[in-house]
């Protein structure tokens, strides 16, 4: 009898061109797709060591500039200035500039990847595309730039972790909060080198923006790869996408390929005159979509009842120093950050904004909002988010990673504390090792900065 196979091993089969693997197996795969980012200046000079002047499969590239952006300094520039030439050479379609937004929050919108193929990233936080019942897992700059030059890479096949979550979450918690306590429960390495599948009704119900926070922040669990079968809500989301992002290509003929891909997000589409060809994409979408067999030998099975969990902060200086929020009532802050891959996208923004509405930023503390992408940015402008945070005292930052990783403004001084919406708070990872950093969902972010110290915006 064939033994179930989980999600992991169905992708990884496939893209190893196998009609099976099993865990712990070693196999050569070729990816879907290989993103990187402002890394990939650093990735070219260990490709040019291969003595190669052309990649292997430019059409399967994405790289977008988010971690620095604008350049803040010359050699940060220099790098744009190396990559936007690199791009236009190697004919790389798949290309965005400064203020696009961050590589995951991008990838998802323009429908780069799709349920059941592999991306894989210079970036760790790759797990993210698990929101779309896709492979999505983070690599090294050397192994990045083996993939340029062969395509190829060769994976070990993870143990699976199933996490289930049942009924809904009561308002004012959000999938931020369960993740939290997730890791707080197992440890930053409760998940490590395995493939975590989501399930139950829990996960269902959520909209998807709630849905791609989980498997981003499954990278703070150790994990491989994170999973969420893609549905109805998914596929529709992508094949929207899909369609429009061809046809806007279609349509720039005499653009530089280099240059197609930023167009995107300023040309108006009418979804319903493509109708016919969205149905056929989603059918296509749908057919090559993965799950996982019923039996399968997990390594472990955690359940969770929404009902139980409340609003978390993980306290300095690691993410699994999880506590409710109301342990930390009364804690100063002089930062507050709402953006980043995890927790920059349009419902967070609406979150913050609902947080301030009507009121200011206490005196000695500062907001910062930085939008994931330009979509977001739109959207919320339009929706009236932004002018809300703005009157309310917020300052607002290019799209992209902003101070997340502490390269690039809004660093903090030493002795501050930040609320942040992002994704890691270890020593001196927001660019000051002598600040600390807590790690909440966006409203209770936002409520903070109003407060001026660490409150449950369900209480005030």
């Amino acid at each position: 009898m064939t033994q179930p196979k989980s999600f992991a091993q169905k992708a990884i089969a496939r893209a190893a061109g196998l009609d099976h693997v099993v865990e712990g197996q070693v196999v050569d795969a070729q990816p879907d797709v290989m993103m990187s980012h402002d890394n990939t200046a650093a990735i070219m000079q260990i490709w040019r060591e291969f003595g190669q002047d052309r990649v292997v499969a430019p059409q399967k590239m994405a790289i977008t500039l988010d971690h620095a952006v604008p350049a803040p300094t010359t050699r940060h520039a220099l790098n744009h200035a190396e990559i936007r030439k690199f791009v236009a050479r190697q004919g790389i379609r798949h290309f965005y500039d400064i203020g696009r937004g961050i590589c995951h929050e991008v990838w998802s919108e323009e429908s780069i990847v799709l349920p059941g193929q592999m991306l894989l990233g210079s970036d760790s936080h790759t797990p993210h595309f698990g929101w779309l019942g896709a492979f999505g897992a983070g690599i090294g700059r050397s192994e990045m730039a083996v993939l340029w030059a062969t395509g190829e890479l060769w994976l070990r096949v993870p143990e699976s972790i199933r996490v289930t979550l049942t009924g809904e979450l009561p308002l004012g918690v959000t999938a931020k909060d369960f993740a939290l306590r997730l890791i707080g429960d197992h440890g930053a390495d409760g998940g490590l080198y395995a493939s975590i599948e989501f399930a139950g009704d829990g996960i269902a119900v959520l909209p998807l923006e709630q849905r791609m926070v989980l498997p981003n922040m499954m990278a703070e669990f150790g994990a491989k790869n994170a999973y969420i079968a893609a549905d109805k809500k998914t596929v529709d989301y992508l094949a929207v996408r899909r369609v429009r992002r061809e046809w806007i290509l279609a349509e720039s003929g005499d653009v530089p390929l280099a240059a197609a891909a930023t167009v995107l997000d300023l040309t108006q589409f009418d979804a319903q005159k493509f109708e016919p060809q969205i149905a056929d994409v989603r059918a296509q979408i749908a057919a090559r979509a993965l799950t996982p067999d019923e039996g399968v030998p997990y390594l472990a099975d955690y359940i969770y009842s929404a009902a139980e969990l409340e609003p978390y902060v993980a306290c300095p200086h690691m993410v699994d120093n999880v506590v409710p929020v109301s342990a930390l009532a009364g804690t100063r802050v002089q930062q507050a950050f709402v953006g980043t891959c995890t927790n920059g996208r349009l419902s967070d923004l609406a979150a913050a904004a609902a947080a301030v509405a009507g009121r200011h930023v206490a005196a000695g503390t500062r907001l910062l909002i930085v939008p994931a992408s330009k979509q977001v940015l739109t959207e919320a402008m339009r929706l009236g988010y932004i002018q809300t945070l703005l009157d309310a005292g917020a300052v607002l930052g290019v799209p992209g990673c902003g101070p997340c990783m502490g390269n690039h403004m809004g660093i903090p001084a030493p002795n501050e504390v930040t609320i942040s919406s992002a994704n890691r708070n270890f020593q001196g990872r927001m660019g000051t090792r002598d600040a600390d950093t807590f790690l909440a969902n966006a409203a209770v972010v936002a409520a903070s900065a109003i407060a001026g110290e660490i409150v449950d915006p369900r209480a005030v």
